[in-house]
């Protein structure tokens, strides 16, 4: 099996720039060569004529030295080597080969890992064996390069390939996330120690009144990322949902509870997993035509997917890997297959909670308000949202329904079982990293603050706590000054000099 287009220098590549001239490999020469039908992975390969080695956001740059041999099975071994494993971009090319290519593939190496992991991989996405003897010998080699990307610990051998199946998922569910000198900054810092440390310190009054107050505010910005303002009634039922993150396992009766716990008003809304076309984004104003800016999985899809990512997470929860991740794969999973009609972001953000109780990262009964974060990082979001539905927009072939749904007319489901998460791992690192760093201390350190005030008005003027609240309400809306208004009416008992002190003592302690 011989290439004949890599004697070509690049400068661009679908779109995308290279950093200097040079001979496209690996996963990037199986695309174009195979004409591939997948987003182009976060990184390519590329071969330097200038001697050079380095990376950048979107490329490997590699020496004339690391040049495979210029066969399918050499870019493969390049591929897996340097690049690591990419689920959609290796089931795509196997289903373009023959069976006998791919024994043909197998058999150049028979025993070697690089062979044996292919092997796997392909028996393992189709689910049958090809016409080969067990191996009888020889080492074991991990299916995922664990210094490439994340991988579960405790993976099983199989010994038919001499290999340890340690992909973090199941066949019919298994996003990958590649190895970042972000996300291992963040993992050797242990921010979830960092996090209990903190709490620690804490007064258990105060942690307990905070955790209410974060508990509400994270409901309400889960909401408000939606473009929603529930009532206070309605974000402190799904508040209280939120609180009990950790303590339910996922199946898909679990799934359809918090879906009607998150829909109280069901009128227009088709509960349950859908059974028709989704998608996120708007209608034209005068045709009504879809505007999609996220096409969900395919309705006939749904089951099959959501089964899948539920026993991904009994693997993650089950074996060991990073809490952060495997809520990442988890939550990010869900929300791009979408599969209710209306409720998807807020389960979404739950999955997170979920996931972080489950793995010991967070406390459970005590909040960990990363949805507050998100939505102060809102822009951030949406664009680690398009990283991943953006390029699927060009694959998904769609036309419109009568109903100005769209209906997906190709086969779309390795999509949504195979992707790469590394940026929304990057992204939800950043978060949870951000609600350890502000969101909490800011939190405690406002009650702390408010009860230091509250005790000087219990002092001086003995009021009751529903009135001392209204007044530092007053106080906050106005930046430190009671208006006329409050001094005329709700606190027309005090006198002039009192309100000066009142004021002049809240900005103090809670504005300094």
């Amino acid at each position: 099996m011989i290439f004949n287009s890599f004697s070509l220098n690049i400068t661009v590549f679908h779109g995308r720039e290279t950093p200097e001239e040079g001979i496209l490999v690996g996963y990037g020469a199986l695309i174009e060569v195979f004409n591939l039908a997948v987003p182009l992975p976060e990184k390519l390969a590329l071969i330097s004529y200038k001697k050079r080695q380095y990376t950048n956001d979107h490329w490997i740059v590699l020496t004339s030295r690391h040049l495979p041999e210029d066969t399918l099975y050499k870019h493969l071994v390049f591929a897996l080597k340097y690049e690591g494993v990419n689920l959609l971009v290796l089931k795509k090319l196997f289903e373009k080969l023959s069976e006998n290519q791919i024994l043909e593939l197998i058999q150049e190496e028979p025993t070697g890992q690089y062979s044996r992991r292919l092997w796997f991989l392909y028996e393992w996405f189709f689910q049958k064996q090809l016409a080969v003897n067990d191996l009888d010998k020889g080492n074991y080699a991990t299916v995922i390069d664990d210094k490439l990307q994340y991988a579960i610990l405790e993976g099983e051998r199989s010994r038919r390939h001499r290999v340890i199946n340690n992909l973090p998922g199941n066949v019919d569910f298994c996003p990958l996330v590649s190895k970042t000198e972000k996300i291992e900054n963040y993992i050797n810092a242990n921010l979830s120690k960092q996090k209990s440390n903190y709490l620690k310190a804490i007064k258990i009054d105060v942690l307990q009144r905070a955790s209410t107050f974060l508990l509400l505010k994270d409901s309400k910005a889960s909401f408000t990322i939606e473009g929603e303002s529930p009532k206070s009634k309605r974000a402190t039922r799904w508040g209280k949902a939120i609180g009990q993150a950790g303590t339910k396992d996922i199946s898909k009766d679990e799934l359809l509870r918090l879906q009607q716990v998150v829909i109280e008003n069901s009128r227009f809304i088709d509960m349950g997993f859908r059974k028709k076309g989704g998608f996120v984004g708007e209608h034209d104003r005068i045709t009504g035509e879809p505007l999609p800016e996220h096409i969900s999985a395919k309705w006939e899809d749904v089951e099959l997917l959501i089964d899948g990512l539920i026993t991904t997470n009994q693997i993650l929860l089950k074996n060991s890997i990073d809490a952060v991740i495997a809520a990442t794969v988890i939550a990010f999973g869900f929300v791009f297959i979408h599969p209710f009609e209306d409720g998807n972001g807020r389960i979404h953000r739950y999955l997170i909670h979920h996931l972080l109780a489950k793995k010991s990262f967070a406390q459970q009964g005590v909040i960990f308000p990363v949805s507050a974060s998100i939505l102060d990082h809102i822009d951030e979001y949406r664009k680690i949202l398009e990283n991943y539905s953006h390029p699927l927009l060009e694959l998904i072939e769609w036309e419109e329904s009568k109903n100005h749904n769209v209906r997906v007319l190709n086969q779309t489901v390795d999509y949504y079982k195979y992707f790469d998460a590394t940026k929304q791992a990057e992204f939800l690192y950043d978060c949870v990293n951000d609600t350890i760093e502000n969101i909490i201390p800011q939190e405690v350190s406002y009650l702390t603050r408010y009860d230091e005030f509250k005790s000087y008005i219990d002092n001086e003027f003995e009021m009751p706590n529903a009135m001392v609240s209204l007044l530092v309400r007053f106080l906050e809306q106005n930046d430190g000054k009671l208006s006329k208004r409050a001094i005329e009416k709700e606190f027309k008992s005090l006198e002039d000099n009192e309100v000066s002190e009142i004021e002049k003592s809240f900005k103090s302690i809670m504005l300094e």
